[in-house]
């Protein structure tokens, strides 16, 4: 897969890769998503369940219905809510008019809304994972609120 932006994220900007990612964003933000979008993990996981994931606001309650069966392996556990956290930004960008990547100085991506707010999806998808709670669909719904 070509993907341009890698090379400018390669690079240190300023002396930290953090800023390098966050100039990616700008300089190729449909590099980006897609690379966020790939949630590898997630979709094996998904479909041998049976459930393809789709990008679409339904293949978030339909996650919030599979059994955890995640949590019996404590390896996999943060990969997969990290996995779904990414997921749940992917379906916000595509769905949710104005909704965009957006990386913290941190490093940490999140999805900033068209009113300035923005979600911490990988901390919402980890929360689901370990416990269930917030449910990704629930959280889909609030942002796309507004």
């Amino acid at each position: 897969m070509n993907i341009p932006f890698l090379d400018h994220w390669r690079k240190r900007h300023d002396g930290t890769r953090e800023a390098g990612l966050a100039a990616a964003v700008d300089a190729d933000p449909e590099g980006v998503a897609q690379l966020l979008a790939e949630c590898d993990l997630l979709r094996v996981r998904a479909g041998e369940r049976g459930l393809e994931l789709d990008d679409s606001p339904a293949s978030l309650a339909e996650l919030d219905q599979l059994p955890p069966r995640w949590r019996d392996d404590p390896e996999e556990l943060p990969w997969l809510g990290n996995d779904a956290g990414l997921y749940l930004g992917t379906v916000l960008v595509r769905n949710v008019p104005g909704a965009l990547w957006h990386i913290w100085p941190s490093g940490q991506p999140v999805v900033r809304l068209a009113s300035g707010r923005e979600i911490d999806v990988v901390e919402a998808g980890l929360g689901w994972a370990m416990s269930g709670s917030p449910e990704l669909s629930q959280v889909y719904s609030e942002s796309a609120e507004g």
